[in-house]
C-alpha cells in the first residue's frame, strides 16, 4: 500500500492476517496507536482490503461516546470508506435497546437479541469497561480494537483493553510532527517534560518565573466555553479552578444551578451514562435532602439524562462510596461541576482548546508520569496553553 509508514504495512498485514484465518478462533484483535501515528488513516485502509475479502459485509464502527462517534463518521466520511450497508454510532446504540414503561418512559437498557453486522470496529477503546466488553464479545462477532496504549489506565477498576495490544503503532508520521501539539505529546511520552516555549500562537507552554504568567492564566479561565478543557493533577485544584470558573460566568451560588457544565462521576449501564461525561444542566431541583432531580445535555449525546444526583458530590474532595448505604442512593447518581477537571477524568474527552496545569503528585512513578502528561496533551485539538500549578 503506497502512502503507509513500515509500522501501518506490518499491523495491516496482521489484521488482514487475522480476519482471513483467525477469527473463528481469536474474536477479536487489540491495535494500540500513538498520537500521530495514523490509527484512523489505517482503520479506512483495513475497511477497503476487508471489502476486497468478503464484499458486501457489514461494518459497525463503534466509539464509547457520542461525540467521539460522530467524529469518527467524519473522519469515516473524509477517507471515502462509508460503504452503504455500514454503520456508525455508540456503542451502547449498536448493542443494547430500552425498556420502556406502561407510558412509554425509558426506565432501563437491555442487550440486544441480535446486532445487524458481521465486523465491529471500535475507535477509542481506552474508555470501554468490562462490562460493556462481555455484552461485545456474547454475539460473537469479530471485532478490531483500536486505542492509544500511551494513555493513563481508565478510570475505575483493573479492566484495560489497552494494556498491552496485539499490535501497535509507534512511528509518528513526518507530517503529524510538524503539528505542535504532537511534538509535544512525544517529548511528554518520551521525556516526561515539555519545555516553556512558544510553540506556536495557540500551542504555549508558560514559564512560572514571567511576571505575566499569573495575569495570562486568569485570562485563559475567564474565557472558559464549552470548547475547553481545563485539566489539573489534584483535587483540591480542581475544586479551586472551578470555583474561580464559576464566578468568573456569573454564578452567584455556590449551589449547582442551569447552565452549569458538569461530569458525571459513576458508570450507570441502566441510565445509559458513563464516568467520565461531560454536560450542561437544563433544569434542577432538590427532591429531598440527599439528591437533585436533574435534567442534563450531555455533549455529543441525543437523549437528556434525567434523574436524581446527589447533593454531597458537588465540591466534594473524592467520588462518594455509596457501598455501604445501597438502599439510602438507590438510584441516585453521581455528578460534580465539570469546568476544570483532573486528568485522569479527562480520558475519554477532548476539546478545542486545553489549559493544563502541571501537578505531579508525589509518589507517581516516572511512567505513570509521562502517561499523565501525554494523556493531557492529547485531550487537546487545536489549542493548548500549559501552566505551572496555580
Amino acid at each position: 500500500m503506497t502512502g503507509l509508514s513500515h509500522d501501518q504495512k506490518n499491523v495491516l498485514d496482521h489484521v488482514v492476517e487475522w480476519y482471513k484465518k483467525d477469527r473463528e478462533d481469536m474474536q477479536y484483535v487489540t491495535l494500540g496507536g500513538y498520537a500521530g501515528t495514523g490509527k484512523t488513516t489505517l482503520i479506512a485502509v483495513i475497511r477497503k482490503e476487508i471489502d476486497k475479502i468478503d464484499p458486501g459485509l457489514k461494518v459497525a464502527f463503534v466509539s464509547f461516546t457520542g461525540k467521539a462517534a460522530r467524529v469518527l463518521k467524519t473522519k469515516i466520511k473524509e477517507a471515502g470508506v462509508m460503504l452503504r450497508q455500514d454503520s456508525v454510532g455508540t456503542i451502547h446504540s449498536l448493542i443494547y435497546t430500552p425498556i420502556l414503561n406502561l407510558k412509554e418512559e425509558i426506565v432501563g437498557w437491555k442487550t440486544k437479541d441480535e446486532i445487524e453486522c458481521k465486523l465491529i470496529i471500535i475507535d477509542e477503546a481506552s474508555m470501554v469497561d468490562s462490562v460493556i466488553w462481555e455484552h461485545l464479545l456474547s454475539y460473537r462477532v469479530p471485532i478490531i480494537v483500536v486505542g492509544d496504549h500511551g494513555q493513563l489506565p481508565p478510570i475505575s477498576g483493573t479492566f484495560n483493553l489497552m494494556q498491552s495490544p496485539h499490535l501497535r503503532l509507534e512511528e509518528i508520521h513526518r507530517q503529524a510532527k510538524k503539528n505542535p501539539i504532537i511534538a509535544l505529546s512525544i517529548q511528554a511520552r518520551q521525556y516526561g517534560s515539555i519545555v516553556a516555549d512558544r510553540y506556536s500562537d495557540t500551542v504555549i507552554k508558560y514559564d512560572g518565573d514571567d511576571a505575566e504568567t499569573a495575569e495570562t492564566m486568569q485570562e485563559k479561565l475567564s474565557k472558559y466555553d464549552a470548547d475547553t478543557l481545563i485539566l489539573c493533577g489534584y483535587n483540591r485544584t480542581r475544586k479551586r479552578l472551578n470555583a474561580y470558573i464559576r464566578v468568573a460566568l456569573g454564578f452567584e451560588s455556590p449551589l449547582p444551578a442551569v447552565g452549569d457544565r458538569v461530569i458525571c462521576l459513576r458508570n450507570n449501564h441502566k441510565a445509559h451514562i458513563f464516568n467520565g461525561m461531560l454536560g450542561t444542566i437544563q433544569k434542577i431541583a432538590p427532591k429531598n435532602d440527599i439528591a437533585y432531580a436533574a435534567d442534563i445535555e450531555l455533549d455529543g449525546e441525543d437523549r437528556m439524562y434525567s434523574g436524581l444526583i446527589a447533593i454531597d458530590q458537588f465540591d466534594a474532595d473524592t467520588t462518594l462510596n455509596f457501598t455501604e448505604q445501597r438502599s439510602k442512593f438507590h438510584g441516585i447518581d453521581l455528578f460534580d461541576f465539570g469546568y476544570a477537571l483532573t486528568v485522569h477524568k479527562a480520558q475519554g474527552s477532548q476539546a478545542k482548546r486545553v489549559v493544563l496545569f502541571e501537578e505531579r503528585f508525589s509518589k507517581m512513578t516516572d511512567d505513570a508520569w509521562r502517561r499523565w502528561l501525554y494523556t493531557a496533551v492529547t485531550r487537546a485539538e487545536e489549542e493548548l496553553y500549559i501552566f505551572p500549578s496555580p
